[in-house]
């Protein structure tokens, strides 16, 4: 095959057979998964498993006229002279199959595998394929790390500059920091056939960018909808794309993989049982309104943009099966798909892992399995969980909150700002219809300058009470200082510090413990109240630490002040004194006389 040749999409049969249909004998051959050899020693060794544990099923067998996998494996073997593992030729089968019109029928991809299994290697083929041969104009990589996709760029740049054929169609390969770029030309001519850019994943990755394929490393390391959501978007425009996102298990705080792991376990009927423990919800208005061009909030269709279309999903799982031992070799082959493959990678290397490693950090790293997370966070274990709303599923599938679950007072405001001040967050406390208190994130936006307006606006001003937020001490406090001091910030600033800060955590501490304060589930909420490490002070007291926290906690802290405000007993200044009554001169004089007499 020629590297700068053209692949025209091939024709394909009609769709028959049902959903989990078999893959086919020539997918079986063409992929090479051979029964593991014998080694003639007394212990047989256990190979990785080729087949992912959990997938979504393909519609047909997968021929060469079904998935462009196949060609994609020639390229690596024939044009970049790699030798693929059995589980990487799978995948390229499974994840580029084809609809019958020749279009590819997954638009994100979601691989779950333990690490050190060759996930770059498959990046850099897919990346040098699409430009190379598929024709695709712009690969982008992103690493919540630059530095991780930077490595796996340079691999892909490797294997172009160190081969005789492919040297020739090598543009210029652009290592500027924080611009590095692959260019590769036609063959024919100097002009640019395709880019391999890299970029960091968060709010501004791809913006400029019309992105063909995404690959996004490490997918757990999301807790926030920014990232994704700014890189979904470099991809509308194009009628044929792909996101790829590789990933080892995630937790608690992975709120971009669960979501999307959630809804092709549901698609494909649950097999582990994960979907009703997780209830995970994809991004709303809150987490994506920063992304939008103006200062409106998202409405419900454009909201949809960012909405996962299962039928587009595709997820390969290599991962250990629940309730498996850590020690089930068998378990170890079922994550680690190029065991004993890999010369170097072998059960030794896993043993050794196991024996040392705590427990959950063995079967998260080495097993991909999901650590739940319930078991960590400054509330006792369920309590957080279960003062949560529950929304309501509606006849078209979208979810909304019902009536009930609604603060119908007047409301107080707790603000929070990143401990880098770059995200501020808004948090309304008030009363149900019921009486019981409630308290929301209601805004959450990069800066503060944005705040007071937000605030005063004439939609909500009327029914705010007072603000509050950190006065000493904190990201927030310059605000604070500054909305106290504007005469036109008309909302009473109420002072937060000291002995009131730790009260104030006292008090949401108690309030979640006993159930007695409501709210809705907000990935953003959720995740700070699941992971916040506390500070405690030498008197025993404490306060969510923002530095000391693996995930941002200001939206906790939001709620916190929030929650305080609500109940704080507001003080009530006395009324002026009466005014003096009037008096006639003559007594006037006659009272100075007598003080006079007195010798005063």
């Amino acid at each position: 095959m020629s590297p700068t040749s053209k692949l025209a999409p091939p024709h394909a049969a009609p769709v028959s057979g049902p959903a989990d249909v078999d893959p086919g004998d020539y997918y079986r051959s063409i992929c090479h998964v051979p029964e593991p050899p014998h080694t003639g020693t007394k212990k047989k060794k256990i190979y990785g498993s080729a087949e992912p544990r959990i997938c979504t099923p393909p519609l047909r067998p997968l021929t060469p006229e079904t998935t462009l996998g196949y060609d994609v494996i020639e390229f690596a073997e024939n044009v970049l002279h790699l030798k693929l593992y059995p589980w990487q030729k799978v995948l390229l089968c499974r994840m580029l199959e084809l609809l019958p019109d020749g279009t590819l029928r997954f638009r994100t991809v979601v691989v779950l595998i333990a690490r050190q299994n060759g996930k770059s290697t498959l990046s850099q083929v897919l990346a040098l394929w699409f430009m190379i041969v598929w024709g695709w104009p712009l690969v982008m990589g992103t690493a919540q790390d630059l530095e991780t996709a930077e490595e796996v760029w340079q691999g892909a740049v490797d294997l172009v500059e160190e081969d005789d054929e492919l040297s020739k169609i090598l543009k210029r390969v652009v290592k500027v920091n924080g611009k590095k770029a692959l260019e590769i030309t036609d063959g024919a001519t100097e002009k640019t056939k395709a880019r391999y850019k890299v970029k960091a994943a968060n709010r501004r990755a791809g913006r400029g960018f019309t992105g063909n394929l995404i690959m996004l490393d490490e997918l757990r390391e999301h807790q926030n909808w920014e990232a994704w959501g700014a890189i979904t978007k470099t991809t509308m425009a194009q009628a044929e794309a792909l996101i790829l996102a590789l990933s080892n298990a995630g937790d608690l705080t992975s709120i971009v993989l669960r979501y999307l792991r959630k809804m092709a376990h549901e698609a494909i009927g649950d097999p582990d049982g994960i979907c009703e423990e997780i209830g995970a919800s994809g991004p709303t208005a809150l987490d994506l309104n920063e992304l939008t061009d103006d200062d409106e909030e998202l409405d419900e269709d454009e909201l949809a943009e960012f909405e996962q279309d299962e039928d587009t999903l595709g997820l390969f799982e290599w991962s250990t099966a629940p309730g498996m031992d850590e020690r089930d070799r068998q378990g170890w082959a079922q994550a680690n798909p190029s065991l004993n493959w890999n010369p170097g990678f072998t059960e030794r290397t896993i043993a050794a892992a196991c024996r040392t490693d705590p427990e959950w950090v063995f079967r998260t790293e080495v097993l991909c399995q999901w650590s739940e997370g319930t078991l960590t966070g400054p509330f006792p274990p369920g309590s957080w969980d279960k003062g949560k709303n529950e929304a309501e599923k509606l006849p078209d599938g979208s979810l909304r909150m019902g009536e009930e679950h609604r603060i119908v007072t007047d409301v107080v405001v707790g603000l929070d700002q990143s401990h880098d001040r770059s995200m501020t967050y808004v948090a309304f406390a008030g009363h149900r219809a019921d009486g019981v208190a409630q308290v929301e994130i209601v805004a959450a936006r990069h800066g503060s300058d944005w705040v007071k307006d937000y605030l005063m606006d004439d939609k909500r001003r009327d029914r705010i009470r007072s603000v509050a937020g950190q006065s000493k001490g904190a990201p927030i406090s310059p605000l604070m200082v500054t909305l106290a001091e504007d005469v036109k910030f008309t909302i009473p600033v109420v002072e937060w510090s000291g002995s009131d800060l730790t009260a104030g955590w006292a008090d949401t501490y108690d309030s979640v413990r006993d159930c007695t304060v409501r709210h809705n589930p907000q990935p953003v909420l959720d995740v700070a109240a699941a992971t916040a490490v506390l500070k405690v002070f030498s008197a025993g007291a404490s306060i969510p630490d923002h530095r000391a926290s693996p995930a941002e906690v200001a939206p906790l802290m939001a709620f916190t002040a929030a929650k305080w405000l609500l109940g704080r007993k507001e003080v009530v200044p006395p009324p002026p004194p009466p005014a003096p009554e009037a008096v006639r001169t003559a007594d006037v004089d006659s009272s100075t006389d007598n003080w006079a007499q007195q010798g005063f």
